[in-house]
């Protein structure tokens, strides 16, 4: 089975529309092969590992995918070899590629890359990096004041792009804690909240992540302070990194992310289990 993760989201490109011919041209050869093999594009997704979402996503040129992909969908719709003959060009385009992180996010962003470690907390949102494309989209589309349609799509696209260090060799350790009042409000309609928990569910059996829930019952509660990140890059020193109201700030002080270490220790220990959390996020899924 191919992981979700091994569709990268388009860039912003230096050249922008070439590019995005490019990837137009290679989502309508998905398109036209899978109906030709008279698959939906949620059985070809289901038979390669993908949503259904994603699938759409790619053949309609939103996203670039990885070699991976164009083998096995080479393969899956007996192609002939004509998918695998895209992916020079796609991962030549690929490299050329650009994307555009909002100023105040941009040391985030390349330290995140570098990281071999990242813990969330978060109390209000699912951490980026576990989001899918139509909740990234409501996200940016219910943001006011109003962003326009192309700073959303960038947007959308830079996030997305954050999502290719979940499979990168070798992967950064992830831990998370989200607080179950977040797993429960259903932002984008109740369509896009069960591919977003379903999504959860399948990156928590991935290998280097571990997700838990902070029950909203605890009556002990370390993270009241609000959300935070800590990043641990190869060789320095860990980090810590907080964000709110379009503003942010790295904590590069010893002391200062020792303390916030020893938070988020406190934190994983009042929240449930892995175990204990898959099923509950299993309960919620079955629910709706």
């Amino acid at each position: 089975m191919v992981s979700e993760a091994a569709v990268e989201p388009q860039g912003v490109h230096d050249e922008g529309e070439l590019s995005g011919d490019l990837m137009r041209a290679v989502g309508k050869q998905v398109k036209l092969l899978r109906e030709r093999a008279g698959l939906t594009q949620r059985e070809l997704g289901d038979r390669l590992g993908y949503s259904e979402d994603l699938v759409s996503s790619l053949e309609r040129g939103r996203r670039t995918p990885q070699r991976e992909f164009l083998e096995a969908a080479d393969d899956a719709l007996d192609a002939g070899g004509l998918l695998r003959a895209t992916i020079e060009d796609v991962e030549r385009a690929k490299a050329k590629a650009r994307v555009r992180h909002p100023a105040w996010f941009r040391d985030y962003a390349r330290l995140e890359r570098e990281a071999v470690e990242i813990n969330f907390y978060n109390c209000h949102d699912i951490p980026g990096l576990f989001q899918t494309e139509r909740r990234i989209r409501a996200l940016y589309e219910m943001r006011k004041p109003l962003l326009d349609e192309e700073t959303v799509e960038q947007r959308v696209v830079s996030r997305l792009a954050r999502q290719d260090i979940l499979t990168q060799w070798p992967p950064p350790m992830i831990t998370a804690v989200v607080e179950e009042v977040v797993l429960q409000r259903p932002l984008g309609e109740r369509d896009v909240h069960r591919e977003q928990l379903e999504q959860l569910l399948r990156l928590a059996r991935l290998r280097n992540v571990e997700l838990q829930v902070m029950p909203t019952g605890r009556t002990q509660h370390a993270g009241m302070g609000g959300s935070f990140i800590l990043l641990t890059p190869k060789g320095k020193p860990q980090l810590g990194y907080v964000e709110a109201q379009s503003s942010s700030r790295l904590v590069t002080d010893a002391e200062e992310a020792r303390i916030m270490a020893a938070r988020y220790g406190s934190i994983r220990a009042q929240a449930l289990t892995m175990q204990e959390s898959l099923a509950l996020i299993e309960k919620m899924v079955a629910e709706l």
